[in-house]
């Protein structure tokens, strides 16, 4: 990066805070059985918990795009690792010390996910600002940390369960807030530059009127679906298809799913430069149709879970590359474009898995028909994509044709 060294600690910061993401949204799934067999909480209520933490991501992101501008990205990239290792430390002590162990979770729940929006947000305006080549590149290689970070939570509380016990885990919460807590320290004094000077970003009005952004908002929104829904049926459909065990479902799941979606940032990251973003993503796209295909139709297992596994290369660039398609077309767009875009994918996440367990659960609990409705994500994305591509050209498509 040469002259742009000093910035290299700028990224490091945003790597930590997309790990940080991954931990708050990863560990609790992991301790679902473990809160519903120890404070004889209801599977029902349990299911609140992701709820109200992608609930309460999608306010953060809603009141990001209206103050963090006037707050300042250092205070609140900051407070974002605050939040999320105080979130992470008082799941591991409020269950006990408040009369309802349930409101102990939700409490520490709702306050790591303010964290994890607030970086989820903050994380990619920080990073677009620096001054790097490439920056679509730079862009896929963060969001490629979030997979790194999913596959590290999955695999290292597997074996440290395996190690000490699950009655051991809430060493492991606090094990795992030291990570946001020395992330603090590298926001406070790493290089931190704005994206538009005070006042000249965009306002949320000026964006809502532009028919660009309401295609990002699209893709942004099957993104989240398309990724999401996969993901976290992956070991429900691995168990199900293959009969494997609840661990080796999460593996070869969710875990595999997260690998191939970082393995597919971290090509984008390294070959960028060389490869055309639209007609990557549109291939992609393509690629995604296939495997919600391959798991909803075939009927042979091994081949469903392959769909499965491949699914999570070809959701990869999506949203990171949507995000670059973005920042480049729109460059005035500020901290309202980055909040509202990260609100649409956190939308496609949150009703996208929904409506894939309603579906199956509508033709008598059959997953395969469930994954058969979720092909309208991918195929709407190719669609808006398609329309993305006729509207204009990027920079680099031009360059690159």
């Amino acid at each position: 990066m040469g002259k742009n060294t000093k910035y290299k600690k700028t990224l490091a910061a945003c790597y930590l805070g997309f790990i940080t993401q991954a931990i708050a949204a990863n560990f609790a799934p992991l301790l679902f059985l473990k809160f519903h067999s120890d404070y004889n909480i209801p599977l029902g209520k349990i299911a609140l918990i992701s709820s109200v933490f992608f609930i309460t991501q999608l306010i953060t992101d809603v009141l990001c795009a209206k103050f963090a501008d006037r707050i300042g990205y250092r205070q609140c990239a900051v407070a974002s690792e605050i939040c999320s290792a105080a979130g992470l430390v008082g799941l591991a002590f409020l269950p006990e010390l408040l009369p309802d162990p349930f409101v102990g979770i939700m409490l520490s729940v709702v306050v790591y996910a303010v964290g994890s929006g607030l970086i989820e947000v903050l994380g990619s305006p920080i990073v677009e600002a620096c001054p790097f080549e490439n920056k679509d590149a730079v862009m896929s290689m963060l969001h490629s940390f979030y997979c790194w970070g999913s596959v590290g939570v999955i695999l290292i509380s597997t074996l440290f369960f395996a190690i000490f016990g699950i009655e051991s885990w809430k060493w492991l919460a606090c094990i795992w807030a030291l990570i946001p807590l020395c992330n603090v320290f590298n926001f406070a004094v790493c290089p931190i530059e704005r994206l538009t000077d005070d006042g000249e970003g965009m306002k949320i009005s000026g964006l809502l009127r532009m028919p660009l952004f309401w295609l990002a908002i699209v893709l942004m929104i099957c993104a989240g679906a398309s990724e999401l829904s996969m993901s976290q049926w992956a070991s429900a459909y691995s168990e199900s298809a293959l009969g494997m065990s609840k661990a080796a479902g999460d593996l070869a799941g969710p875990c595999m799913f997260a690998v191939t979606m970082g393995i597919s940032r971290v090509v984008y990251g390294k070959y960028g430069s060389k490869l055309n973003l639209t007609k990557f993503m549109l291939v992609s796209g393509c690629l995604c149709l296939m495997c919600y295909m391959a798991a909803s139709l075939s009927d042979l297992p091994a081949i469903g879970l392959a769909g499965c596994i491949v699914c999570g290369f070809s959701v990869g660039i999506m949203w990171p590359g949507t995000i670059s398609i973005c920042s480049e077309r729109i460059p005035a767009g500020g901290t309202a474009m980055f909040a509202l875009l990260a609100m649409a994918g956190d939308l496609g996440g949150a009703f996208g898995p929904g409506l894939v367990g309603g579906a199956a659960q509508s033709a008598n609990d059959n997953l395969q028909r469930g994954m058969l409705v979720g092909c309208v994500f991918p195929l709407v994305l190719i669609i808006s994509l398609l329309l993305l591509k006729s509207a204009g050209r990027t920079g680099r498509d031009k360059k690159h044709n």
